[in-house]
C-alpha cells in the first residue's frame, strides 16, 4: 500500500490515509465512478488542441500563440509526467505545445480539464509557485480537489483498473 503513498507527497496526512484506505480496501474505482460516472468524449490530438484552444482563448488571451496539442505514452504517470508543456519557436514566433498522457484518453473530463489547465498554466508560470497555483484556480475553481482526483486516477491506471475503459 506505501507503494502508492508517493502519488500523494505534499498532501496532509489525514488526506494522504483517507486514499491510502480507499486504496485498501478496494473502493477507489467507486469513489471515482459515484463523482466522475463517464469518461470525457475528447478522444484524438485534433479535439484536444480545439478543447485546449478554448480554455486559453477564455482564460489566456495575451499568452504566446498555441502551437499542437496530442495525446502521448508517457510511461508512469507519476515518475515521468501527466502532461508536458514545451516551446518553440516558428519563425520569430514562439509556439506553445502541449503533450498529455494518453492514459488520460480514457479519464472522467474534470480530471482532463485540471490537467490541461496545469499545462496552459506554464505559459505564464514556468515554475510551480503562488502565482501558478493562482492562475490555475482562476481557470478552474476546484483545480486543487481535481488534482487530488487525478492523483487517485493515477493510482488506479497504476493498479490496471481503470474504470473508465
Amino acid at each position: 500500500m506505501s507503494e502508492y503513498a508517493r502519488y500523494f507527497t505534499g498532501y496532509p496526512a489525514n488526506i494522504v490515509e483517507q486514499v491510502l484506505s480507499l486504496i485498501s480496501n478496494n473502493k477507489v474505482c467507486d469513489y471515482l465512478l459515484k463523482k466522475y460516472p463517464q469518461a470525457h468524449t475528447i478522444t484524438s490530438d485534433k479535439l484536444l488542441y480545439s478543447y485546449a484552444t478554448e480554455l486559453k482563448k477564455q482564460y489566456l488571451k495575451n499568452a504566446p500563440p498555441f502551437g499542437r496539442a496530442a495525446f502521448k505514452k508517457q510511461g508512469d504517470m507519476i515518475t515521468n509526467a501527466l502532461g508536458t508543456h514545451t516551446y518553440r519557436m516558428q519563425g520569430k514566433t514562439r509556439k506553445h505545445d502541449l503533450a498529455i498522457n494518453s492514459d488520460l484518453l480514457r479519464a472522467p473530463e474534470p480530471l482532463l480539464k485540471a490537467l490541461v489547465v496545469h499545462e496552459l498554466a506554464h505559459f505564464k508560470e514556468k515554475d510551480h509557485n503562488k502565482s501558478f497555483y493562482q492562475l490555475c484556480c482562476h481557470m478552474e475553481p476546484s483545480y486543487h480537489q481535481l488534482e487530488l482526483d487525478l492523483r487517485i486516477f493515477c493510482v488506479v491506471v497504476a493498479m490496471g483498473a481503470n474504470p473508465y475503459n
